[in-house]
This record gives structure tokens, sequence and C-alpha cells, in this order.
């Protein structure tokens, strides 16, 4: 009689949990997952500094104090042209939760050109141009806000 060649079923199953630990392991690294995440927080802080400059520029604006450069303040925000004033006191007392999370970025890990304004980056991490950067208003346009992400984010020591 002729044996029939195959796989047992203890072979089968050693080579799927071998698979299945390689696929956990290698996963992340083709996926590039957090790479993804940091952008996303990133714009969410974006969103968070653009909405509450909104908000600030409202109520200066009912108070009637979105014509002066600098001097007003609405509800301890300090104001720019009705926005709030490129600064961490400014910002913070505007975003909630920004000084728990976020930290400022020291002007060597800025990207070059973005010198005025003032960005903030994660707190934990010590990025170099991986930061949202804000620039208060002139008297001829509105404050700015922008995601950097050059170097893709990396971390840099």
């Amino acid at each position: 009689m002729k044996r029939q060649g195959g796989f047992t079923l203890i072979e089968m199953v050693v080579v799927i949990v071998i698979l299945g630990i390689l696929a956990v392991t290698a996963a992340p690294r083709f996926l590039n997952l957090q790479d993804d995440a940091r952008n996303s927080s990133l714009q969410g802080l974006k969103g968070a500094i653009d909405g509450a400059a909104g908000i600030t520029f409202g109520k200066a604006a009912i108070q009637g104090k979105e014509a002066a450069d600098s001097g007003q303040n609405v509800e301890g925000i300090a104001l720019v042209y009705g926005y709030p004033a490129a600064t961490s006191a400014a910002l913070e007392a505007a975003v909630n939760g920004l000084k728990e999370d976020w930290k400022v970025v020291e002007s060597d890990k800025l990207v070059e050109g973005e010198d005025d304004g003032i960005a903030y980056t994660f707190k934990a991490r010590n990025d170099k141009g991986c930061y949202v950067h804000y620039k208060a208003a002139t008297s001829s346009a509105a404050a700015t806000t922008k995601v950097v992400t050059a170097n893709g984010c990396t971390t840099s020591n």
C-alpha cells in the first residue's frame, strides 16, 4: 500500500502560529500607523487652535476690540487684531488642554523661516519639524495656523 504525503495537523498549526507571530510584529512597520496617528493629532490641534481663535475673534468683535494691534484682551486672552496673540499665555488661555498635552517648540527645532509666531508639538517627544505653527494676525490678515511635518516627524536627539 502506498503512503500519502502531506502535512500533519500539528505541523500546520505550528506554521500558522509562526505566521501569526510574524504578522503581529511586522505589520506595524509596514502599515506605518504611528506617523498617521501623529499627523492626525497635529491636525486635531490645528483645528482646536483655529476654533479657539475664531471664537476669540467673535468675542472681541462683539466687544469692539478687534481693530487694535495690541493691549486688548477678552476673558484673559491677549489679543492682536481680535485674534489670540502668538504667546503661550494667550493660546493656553484660549485652548483647553493645550498646556497639559502639548509643549512649545524650541527655536532650534523649527523649520527655517518659521521664526515668527509660536509652535506646539507633542509633550513627550523630541521631534524636529513636527509641530503646529500659529502666527498672530496682522492688520491685513487673520491669524494663521499650519501643520508642519518636515522630516516625517522623525525623532532627533
